[in-house]
Parts: C-alpha cells; sequence; structure tokens
C-alpha cells in the first residue's frame, strides 16, 4: 500500500510514520511537510534510509504540488494542521488558510486520484467545551468551536464529510484527545513544563490551573488511526481518546513531581481568552466497533516522555 502523510515532520504525523513502517514494513509513505517551525525533518533521523519512505517539502495549499504527489497514492492520512491555539488567537490567517483550504485541494486531489481511503485527523476541541458534570464528547456532540484554531479544524471536518455526500469520497475521520509524547514541540503544555524543569526554569500554569484535559499517548492515538484505516467503516467518525482526565494543575504536578521539583516551580499566568474549561472523550463507539482502547497510563506515559525529553536535549534545545 502507498500512503501520503500531510504534516508527517510534525509531531503526530512523525510518530505515525515511525509506527506505520515499524508494524507495515512492506508499505510506502510519501511525506508531504511544508517544514513550518512545527515541522522537523530531525524527527524522521530513524527512518531516512528506509526504502518504503519519501519525503517531498511543499506546502498542501499547493494545488499543482497535491495533484503530483496523490500520483498512485492508496490512502491519504492527513495530519498536517496549524494546531496552536495561542497562535490562532494572535492571527487566524495561516490556519484559515490551511486547516480549510488545504484540505480542500487535498480533497480535490484525492477524488481525482481515486484514493481507497481519505483519513482525516480531526481534534476534540470541534466539540466545544463541556460543563464539570456534562457526559464527554461523543460522535454525535453537535459541533460548537470556541478558538479560531478549532473553527478552522471544525470547518475541515465538515468539508472532508462533504465529499463523502457529494462525492462518495471514501473518507474517515478521527476527532482525539490532547496527544502527549516524543518530538512533541515545547510550545505544548508537557514538553514546555519538562524542559522548563530541565532548565532548572519556572512552568506557566494558566489562571488557577482548573481547566480539564483529557491525555492520549502519541502511539495509542496513532494505533487508533491505524485501526480506522484498515477496519473502519468508510463515511464513519470515530472518538479516541486516553480515559485521563486531569486539570492542568494536577498534570503540573504530576511533571513536577516526576522530576522531583517542588510548587515553587509554578507561575500562575493570566489566562488564555476562552478558555475552554473542559474537554472529555466517550471512545465507546470504537471499542465497541473495532476493539480499541486506550493503553497507556497516564504515569507511566509521562515517564517515558520525560525519559526521552532527559536523553534527546539536542532536539528541543536547538528548537527552543
Amino acid at each position: 500500500m502507498k500512503l501520503l502523510v500531510t504534516g508527517g515532520a510534525g509531531f503526530i504525523g512523525s510518530n505515525f510514520i515511525h509506527y506505520w513502517l515499524k508494524n507495515n514494513p512492506g508499505d510506502k509513505i510519501v511525506n508531504l511537510d511544508k517544514l513550518t517551525y512545527a515541522g522537523n525533518l530531525d524527527n524522521l533521523k530513524v527512518v531516512e534510509g528506509h526504502k518504503g519512505y519519501t519525503f517531498i517539502k511543499g506546502d498542501i495549499c499547493d494545488k499543482e504540488l497535491v495533484s503530483e504527489v496523490m500520483t498512485g497514492v492508496d490512502v491519504v492520512v492527513h495530519f498536517a494542521a496549524e494546531s496552536h491555539v495561542d497562535r490562532s488567537i494572535k492571527d487566524s490567517g495561516d490556519f484559515v488558510r490551511t486547516n480549510v483550504e488545504g484540505t480542500r485541494i487535498l480533497l480535490d486531489a484525492a477524488r481525482m486520484a481515486n484514493v481507497s481511503r481519505f483519513h482525516h485527523v480531526s481534534t476534540d476541541e470541534v466539540f466545544g467545551s463541556l460543563g464539570l458534570d456534562d457526559a464527554p464528547f461523543n460522535e454525535t456532540t453537535p459541533y460548537d468551536p470556541r478558538s479560531p484554531y478549532s473553527a478552522s479544524k471544525a470547518s475541515s471536518d465538515h468539508l472532508v464529510r462533504a465529499y463523502y455526500h457529494t462525492h462518495n469520497l471514501p473518507i474517515t475521520i478521527s476527532n482525539c484527545s490532547n496527544n502527549y509524547g516524543p518530538y512533541q514541540n515545547p510550545e505544548k503544555l508537557i514538553p514546555l513544563f519538562i524542559t522548563n524543569l530541565l532548565e532548572d526554569k519556572k512552568v506557566p500554569v494558566y489562571g488557577t490551573g482548573g481547566n480539564i484535559r483529557d491525555w492520549i499517548f502519541v502511539e495509542d492515538h496513532n494505533r487508533g488511526v491505524e485501526m480506522i484505516i484498515k477496519k473502519g467503516k468508510v463515511g464513519e467518525t470515530y472518538c479516541l481518546g486516553g480515559n485521563q482526565e486531569v486539570t492542568n494543575l494536577e498534570m503540573t504536578n504530576k511533571v513536577l513531581s516526576l522530576l522531583d521539583k517542588g510548587d515553587e516551580m509554578i507561575e500562575y499566568v493570566e489566562d488564555r481568552p476562552g478558555h475552554d474549561l473542559r474537554y472529555g472523550i466517550d471512545y465507546s463507539k470504537i471499542k465497541r466497533e473495532l476493539g480499541w482502547e486506550p493503553e497507556m497510563k497516564l504515569t507511566e506515559g509521562l515517564e517515558k516522555t520525560i525519559a526521552w525529553y532527559k536523553e534527546n536535549q539536542a532536539w528541543w534545545k536547538k528548537i527552543k
């Protein structure tokens, strides 16, 4: 099988390429990535010489290039996206361009190439914010995006479904909770906290740290994506969660404890505008239909992640 992976030099995309080539060694992967600040070829040094791996530097908004690289592709796995909420608040232009227009261009090219599957990777943030006592998000939760980032991802989800209904494009969608693990850009919460503490710097916590997130280890996520591609029903959406809801302050204290630091390393900062209170995922559909569920417990996953950042300081120091 030949896969086109968009955004494969990013955090989740590069982990997906490692995972797929390890578990499907006969397949071929073409990685299309623009190499913005979030894309890093150092993430893929291990697979550079793999006979089934090809990297192409390019923009998913480049219609001619996308049509060219789509030739002979069986499966598209679409990770490429602008994804940092704070950046979208400052300037939403790149988010609309990449996440909406880029997805449209990919969909058109995939339709022309008659791909057998277009898998679109999305986020739980398209569903908005949960109250403390609300049931977790599931596949039927109404969309209610509250940041420019999540609004752009919601738009792309709707486009993907529209191409299924209008053009019979064989699509699947996954909406996932917060990922963590190796190769994550240190602007994100967990690697920011780990790397700051390794540099003996304080960690910034928004507001009182009461916002709640569900955390999933990146390999659990990518195992779910693989299962959807191989066994999922065309036209369907699947929610992937880690079953690990914690407040930001609880997460902070877990990281502090694992690095033998005290709460004097916490610096409370002004809260993010429109900061969603809580995200949670009900993954019972994919568990029932495909047999997937998360395997990594949060403490073990954090230990693995911390160990990786300790062992790869040259990687993140270059970025920071």
